[in-house]
């Protein structure tokens, strides 16, 4: 990034600061390479006065943000440390705050599976119909529609919810000219903590993602899904209950054997693992055909008895006015859904101390929920000179008049620390699980999700934690990009049940 001397001539430039560690002094030359201190009435930057204070008010608080939201090498292998015991008390009992949920699916595809399904996927903003055809050889064709979710549906009353899905399978399979009456076999997706009480039964532990809908917590997803179709007429039969990093994990072993993660990187986040069955003390189950289990962590829970985890005073914010208060901790650090609001919340408090847009407040700004994950990550795409697409973001969409270069910079710099941060802690999960399951000799990660898709720099920063925390064995993770894992996973769960080999 260019900076500019007093004479505003000659260009300067940084590197080096793609972790966020160790900034303070960069951040200090930074700021002293602007030159003397400006009097009241100079002008700094693209034209607009400034008040006496600017350059050390903004040198100040880019130097406190990033000791809030820097998370070292050392923070990091103690995070590991403390994750991997908190997975072995969840695999222990039932009530330990990593769930630890088992899937029922012991078996990852061998590559050979065929047939037609439907695949459901209720996630978070949206809902997918889906038509699957497994070709074997690895071979998948899908058809899909794709539903918003209304927040009415989200938080009123659950059957309302259930017949929607209804009403979308019924208009998915006249699109894709299907027999309602058929019987045909179905996986669902539901990215959501379950007690997993067999394959195609489990109970909703507790919604998250702003799903609050009532008559749902406590009773078994499928039985109401299954409900929802008799009362539209549909002959379907739900053979499989899939949480979508389960199914995401599954789908990329159709295509890759040597996959034993699933992670969602998305509008939340969760995590699934192949673990041994001998490891799982609260399994009662007795052995399978495998010795295996694939392990629905519920990860985003991890931290929230409020200890852990290095949480500032703009993340209790999130958290207080978020509908789970107290609830999914690390989500609500590495998710898409909360990463905005958590960049907005900072933006806030920084106009209300003058060190941002001097001091001006902005309606647009301050509605909670307003500044969304994709807007950092667009500004983060910025690399030209005067940060031109941050000041159309800014001054465009939030009515902020007469950004300066200084402003954009700041503006910048939060989002760089805020999803810098994110990707760091998320590395912290996977380390921890192929270090649990003895796997740093090489696997494969399968991440969904439109955080790890879309968003900069994101793989790169989870890349270079991984090297902090695993050395050299780094180097033998891949972290591969699994699209539409969850549709593709259900059905070939599905397909695995029907056997009676999943």
């Amino acid at each position: 990034m260019p900076l500019w001397t007093a004479d505003n001539r000659i260009p300067l430039f940084v590197f080096g600061l793609t972790t966020g560690v160790a900034l303070s002094a960069a951040v200090q030359y930074l700021f002293t390479s602007l030159g003397p201190e400006r009097s009241p009435n100079s002008i700094l930057d693209d034209g607009q006065p400034h008040p006496l204070s600017t350059r050390r008010q903004v040198e100040t608080a880019i130097q406190r943000l990033e000791r809030e939201f820097t998370i070292t090498t050392s923070m990091l292998h103690n995070l590991v440390k403390a994750f991997m015991r908190d997975m072995e008390r969840g695999l222990k009992r039932d009530n330990a705050v990593l769930k630890m949920i088992p899937s029922y699916v012991v078996r990852r595809p061998q590559g050979d599976e065929t047939g037609t399904y439907l695949a459901l996927d209720l996630g978070g903003s949206n809902f997918r119909v889906c038509e699957v055809t497994l070709s074997g050889k690895g071979q998948v064709r899908t058809r899909q529609k794709k539903f918003v979710v209304s927040d009415d549906l989200k938080t009123g009353q659950g059957t309302d919810l259930f017949d929607f899905i209804a009403d979308c399978v019924s208009l998915s399979m006249d699109e894709f000219n299907l027999d309602k009456k058929a019987g045909l076999k179905m996986g669902f997706t539901f990215s959501f903590p379950v007690d997993q009480h067999s394959i195609n039964k489990g109970v909703l532990i507790s919604w998250t993602k702003g799903f609050t809908a009532q008559g749902v917590v406590g009773e078994d997803a499928v039985q109401l899904l299954q409900d929802a179709f008799h009362r539209k007429g549909l002959v379907i039969t739900i053979t499989a209950l899939v949480n979508d990093t389960v199914g995401t994990l599954v789908s990329q072993a159709y295509l890759d054997t040597s996959t034993y993660l699933g992670v969602i990187l998305g509008t939340g986040s969760n995590a699934a693992y192949v673990e041994r069955v001998e490891n799982i003390p609260k399994w009662k189950g007795g052995p399978t055909s495998t010795g295996q289990m694939i392990i629905n962590m519920e990860w985003g829970a991890w931290g929230q008895d409020g200890i852990i985890l290095p949480t500032t005073e703009y993340d209790l914010r999130v958290d207080r006015a978020s509908p789970n208060p107290r609830q999914q901790t690390y989500e609500k650090m590495i998710s898409g859904l909360y990463l905005g609001e958590i960049t907005r919340q900072i933006m806030v408090d920084l106009i209300s101390t003058g060190e941002l847009f001097s001091g001006r407040r902005h309606a647009a700004l301050e509605v909670r929920g307003s500044f969304d994950t994709a807007q950092m990550s667009r500004i983060e795409r910025d690399h030209s000179m005067e940060l031109t697409d941050t000041r159309t973001i800014l001054e465009d969409l939030y009515g902020v008049k007469k950004t300066t270069l200084t402003d954009r910079r700041l503006v910048k710099r939060i989002c760089e620390l805020i999803g810098t941060r994110a990707a760091r802690l998320a590395a912290v999960g996977i380390a921890s699980i192929v270090t649990k399951i003895n796997k740093l000799d090489g696997c494969t990660v399968a991440v969904d999700g439109s955080v790890f898709e879309h968003y900069p720099h994101w793989k790169d920063r989870m890349t270079d934690a991984l090297r902090e925390l695993l050395g050299i064995n780094a180097e033998h993770i891949l972290l591969v990009q699994a699209r539409d894992g969850s549709g593709t996973g259900a059905a070939l769960i599905a397909a695995l049940a029907e056997t009676g080999s999943s």
